[in-house]
């Protein structure tokens, strides 16, 4: 009987990562959009986080693509 093991951390480091930054207020947009932003971890102008390009994640900076700018890390 063999096991095999994925080697996790090969597959972290060949993802790309992305910066997000908040350029527009969240004020007067659906709750949706609200909570999009809370979960990319953007709460305020003017914040930057940088995640992980996976398809949930771009998905949901497509979502809010008129509040964010986004920038590719190299």
């Amino acid at each position: 009987m063999s096991i095999k093991i994925d080697n996790q951390q090969s597959k972290d480091s060949d993802m790309k990562k992305i910066k997000v930054t908040q350029v527009k207020s969240v004020i007067d947009r659906p709750e949706r959009q609200k909570r999009t932003m809370q979960a990319l971890g953007l709460n305020k102008m003017n914040a930057t986080v940088e995640v992980e390009a996976t398809p949930q994640i771009l998905g949901m900076v497509n979502k809010v693509n008129h509040l964010v700018k986004v920038e590719e890390l190299a």
